[in-house]
């Protein structure tokens, strides 16, 4: 089974984490919600507290196959500051293993320079932060191991291309069952 880390910082966009979560499971995909604030309870960009299956700890989530960062302003910027994580979201992308970040995350990764000479995908108004990339005006753009979505209209589009991506055999069946 293919296993999957979505991270989560106050002010996350809620619908493009719960949305891409509930994709990636349906498919058969393990998925554990991380806090990086220090407490498992994390509240979203409009009010909505999730609880995280368990804290950022260095080194704890090497045996991923995707890291994935939803967006939200504020909640890109918390992931943006945090050292250890954007370590690891290093080493996981010299491994050549997915990383995927959706609407203001992508500044994340451009900022580590892992976009120069890419093609990415943000929200409107983030395109400066993606240093070096060419930007697409698309729902979803997948460029070798990085996955970049626009926004939180369409997470369902973002969530499909990182469980295609992990060549999962039920992508079709998850589709059908959810009228997309």
């Amino acid at each position: 089974m293919k296993k999957a880390y979505v991270f989560l910082a106050t002010g996350f966009e809620e619908t493009e984490a719960i949305g891409t979560i509930d994709v990636l499971r349906r498919g058969g995909v393990e998925v554990t919600t991380v806090s990086v604030t220090g407490a498992l309870g994390v509240t979203g960009d409009h009010g909505i507290t999730v609880c995280a299956d368990t804290l950022f700890t260095p080194g704890a989530c090497a045996d991923a196959d995707a890291l994935i960062l939803p967006g939200g302003g504020p909640g890109s910027r918390m992931l943006n500051e945090h050292a250890p994580l954007k370590e690891l979201i290093v080493q996981h992308c010299k491994q050549n293993k997915l990383i995927a970040a959706i609407c203001a995350a992508p500044l994340v990764l451009g900022g580590l320079g892992l976009l120069n000479g890419k093609n990415a995908t943000c929200y409107p108004g983030i395109e400066p932060e993606l240093i070096g990339a060419t930007i697409l005006d698309e729902p979803t753009v997948t460029d070798h191991n990085i996955i970049t979505g626009r926004g939180p209209g369409l997470v369902f589009d973002f969530g499909f291309a990182i469980l295609r991506y992990l060549e999962n055999s039920l992508c079709d069946d998850v589709a059908k069952a959810m009228l997309l």
